[in-house]
């Protein structure tokens, strides 16, 4: 095993509810009360308060299914807010990393910290002033879990959650009894451990954590590979995974969405590709890539049987990689042409960017060089991490942005938008003479 490290202990800081405290931060009187938030086009459920969990709601469920249910048990139903939970997500990890030298941003609502290990230091005193601390600045509450390792620090965040007795924090460093809480942790509930190695698990009779602690590392190896392997190494307490302040890079960048109505002529689909296209190459330069290759796909609503049915795409290898949204429009904008037809309703769009380098070691084209508008991506990128994303953009991208999905509630962009600032009234007693 390499990367192994006994010189720190691991903590998980997780939003609680992270979309649903979100949506209250702004609505004190949603407090208490049952509230869930719907994936993009207002299709299923992806965040449910507590209340709207004690109700039965589930996660991944089709809203138009139970959209009677939540209305007749006073559920509140909020679209997705990308913008704010976003904003948000930015100010709970600076406070993280005001207050912590080293902090791992796991995804939006998470985050590892590495804390150096002292016998005079009390960890869930620290982990309730970090709670504290960042309730009071931003309103959202957090749970955080300690542990040797970051497998087990996750364990512990899943403590302190699920029992309000802890007060939000769980130490599992030093503990005696640890296997005793280990094998009420089912192994699907661990950290890296899908359904097919849970199911793999299962049938070698290893149902909980303590039982996968305790597995043999050979056997290990052989059905679950190094990974399953390290995760077993974690829960005995000996770090595996390093933390790493550079997320892993990822291998293909995907923009797309489904339309808010069936869209049929080509300025439209040209707009929502253009969208599409402007993200990906913002998303390419925040990672520091580039793209060899660019794939523009369309969909027709495959679930309406009686009509017309087209799923086009096609993939273009670009002459060089490239992280410029000029350069990837243009070709976007090519391939779209080639393959829209019309006659068609179109639910769907989206771009694929592929084949990504960083750009040291991409190789340029000869016959057909580079324009150099690095700087203007830069200061593009720049004003719009500034001000807020497309405040300047690319005409090609619209403005009307009438393909876009279905958004029947959503809240206010309280924290980013001048025009949806909270409102204040304040009334001052009569005077007394």
């Amino acid at each position: 095993m390499s990367s192994i490290n006994l010189k720190n202990n691991f903590a998980l800081v997780d939003c609680n509810n992270f979309y649903a405290s979100c949506e209250r931060l702004f609505r004190p009187d949603l407090i208490d009360q049952p509230l869930v938030v719907l994936s993009s086009n207002d299709g299923n459920i992806i965040a449910r308060s507590n209340e709207a969990k004690t109700l039965g709601v589930k996660m991944a469920e089709p809203y138009f299914k139970i959209a009677s249910f939540l209305h007749k048990n006073k559920v509140q139903v909020f679209s997705s807010n990308y913008t704010l939970y976003g904003d948000m997500s930015r100010r709970v990890m600076a406070i993280l990393q005001q207050l912590e030298a080293e902090v791992e941003i796991y995804s939006i609502d998470e985050a590892f910290i590495s804390l150096p290990i002292s016998p005079n230091f009390n960890l869930n005193d620290h982990g309730r002033h970090i709670r504290q601390t960042i309730k009071k600045w931003t309103g959202i509450p957090v749970s955080i879990g300690f542990g040797p390792t970051r497998t087990l620090a996750k364990i512990a965040n899943h403590i302190a959650k699920k029992n309000p007795e802890h007060q939000g924090s769980f130490d599992l460093t030093g503990k005696k009894n640890i296997d005793q809480l280990l094998a009420k942790i089912k192994v699907n509930d661990i950290w890296g451990i899908g359904s097919r190695s849970t199911a793999k698990l299962n049938r070698a009779g290893i149902f909980t954590a303590r039982e996968l602690k305790q597995a043999d590392d050979n056997w290990l190896r052989k059905n679950l590979s190094v990974t399953g392997l390290r995760t077993a190494w974690e829960l005995r307490g000996i770090p595996c995974i390093s933390i790493d302040q550079a997320p892993i890079a990822k291998k293909s960048i995907t923009c797309s969405r489904s339309f808010g109505h069936p869209v049929t002529d080509l300025p439209e689909l040209k707009e929502a590709v253009a969208a599409f296209t402007s993200r990906g190459g913002e998303k390419l330069r925040q990672q520091q890539a580039c793209a060899q290759s660019l794939q523009v796909f369309l969909a027709t609503n495959y679930f309406q049987k009686e009509k017309a049915q087209y799923f086009p795409g096609i993939t273009i290898k670009l002459p060089a990689a490239t992280a410029s949204t000029a350069t990837l429009l243009k070709y976007a904008m090519d391939a779209l042409k080639r393959i829209y037809r019309q006659g068609y309703e179109f639910k769907k769009a989206g771009i694929m960017l592929t084949n990504l380098c960083p750009p040291e070691s991409r190789q340029l084209n000869l016959f057909q060089p580079e324009k150099g508008d690095n700087e203007l991506m830069k200061a593009l990128d720049q004003v719009n991490h500034k001000w807020g994303r497309d405040t300047v953009h690319y005409a090609a991208t619209g403005t009307t942005k009438t393909w876009a999905s279905k958004q029947d509630h959503l809240s206010r962009s309280c924290t980013t938008s001048w025009q949806q600032l909270p409102e204040v009234k304040a009334s001052f007693p009569p005077e007394t003479t």
